[in-house]
């Protein structure tokens, strides 16, 4: 694969039937075939609670797959600071980097990771929801900790942070800290251009970036026509529908392709969903990788990193493969015209 790097983040979604054993198994797969394609990266979500997804400790799981690869990084998209204590963190991607030299990144989230109150309260010992002010503490601690040479005693290498952000004020402490992003442009896309720009704008050299760098990251479901597209992308809308729909303490389960299809979205949700639908990355190969150009030329960004929760495994391998393939392609084809 050539041209603009391209990576993934993975949810771990269990499929209606099967357990988070049988979801997290299929990860392991499906990083192996990201590997197999050239992909820069592949990051774990931290999710709670929740019946459909099974990335619920990133550090554990980045561990299994860095031991199953050997070039692709592996990190956490995020972990998520508020949760956890940093030394702990600290501790944690310390000895990944350790194990792994020059593979593993630190990818630090703000969001609960869940929907359940009592979960939140259970992860922060019962304190209250984390401020600004506490985020930012917590983040300049982590990174103080993991370049102090403290965490682990000896010459060890640094797992590299980045800092996860969906709203300008997650873009300024990054600007701030000089700590290149990952925009969360498939949760937020309406918040994407502020971000882009208040980072930029801000942005101040440090010693992990000279200059600002920008993963955007896309929900991207690709099949080899635009109906089967459709059809593989229906389970998490009706799940995004669902829990927009319910006062849930906790998400609903991914339906299957067939039970997603009979599912009725209120016009009123269906038509917020539609809005955010408008701006990813869906269908067969041409219009994906159409709409993926589109989206890095117009955001500018140095990285794509595609979000694709799809009921089945081997398809969401398939998707990645279609991608990558077809970004090459596109690269090659640009190639000829400019020689």
């Amino acid at each position: 694969m050539t041209g603009m790097p391209l990576s993934a983040l993975e949810l771990a979604l269990v499929e209606s039937g099967r357990s988070a054993a049988d979801a997290l198994g299929q990860v392991a797969e499906v990083a192996r075939r990201l590997e197999d394609l050239g992909c820069q990266r592949i990051w774990i979500a931290e999710h709670h609670g929740s019946p459909a997804i099974a990335t619920a400790s990133p550090p554990v799981l980045a561990a299994h797959l860095a031991a199953l690869t050997s070039t692709i990084r592996i990190g956490s998209g995020g972990v998520m600071a508020p949760n956890h204590a940093p030394y702990a963190v600290a501790e944690q991607f310390a000895t990944l980097a350790a194990l792994h030299p020059g593979r593993i990144d630190i990818g630090i989230g703000r969001g609960p990771g869940t929907l359940d109150q009592a979960i939140v309260r259970a992860l922060r010992r019962g304190a209250e929801p984390a401020t600004d002010a506490d985020y930012r503490a917590d983040v300049t601690e982590l990174l103080g900790l993991i370049t102090s040479g403290r965490v682990l005693p000896g010459d060890v290498p640094m797992p590299e942070p980045w800092l996860l952000c969906s709203s300008a004020a997650g873009a300024a402490l990054a600007a701030e800290l000089g700590l290149p992003i990952g925009v969360a442009h498939h949760l937020r896309p309406q918040n994407t251009t502020e971000v882009l720009e208040r980072y930029r704008a801000d942005f101040r050299p440090s010693r992990w970036r000279d200059r600002p760098y920008v993963i955007l990251s896309v929900e991207t479901v690709c099949a080899d026509t635009d109906a089967e597209a459709a059809v593989l992308a229906r389970p998490s809308y009706v799940l995004r529908a669902r829990i927009l729909a319910t006062d849930s303490h906790g998400e609903p389960e991914l339906l299957p392709p067939a039970e997603a299809a009979d599912y009725v979205v209120p016009p009123e949700i269906a038509e917020q969903l539609d809005r955010r639908s408008a701006q990813q990355a869906y269908g067969g190969p041409d219009r994906v990788i159409r709409a993926l150009t589109d989206l890095a030329a117009g955001t500018d960004a140095d990285e794509l990193m595609l979000v694709t929760p799809v009921y089945d495994a081997a398809a969401r391998a398939r998707s990645y493969e279609l991608v990558a393939k077809g970004l090459a392609g596109a690269d090659a084809g640009r190639h000829e015209v400019v020689s």
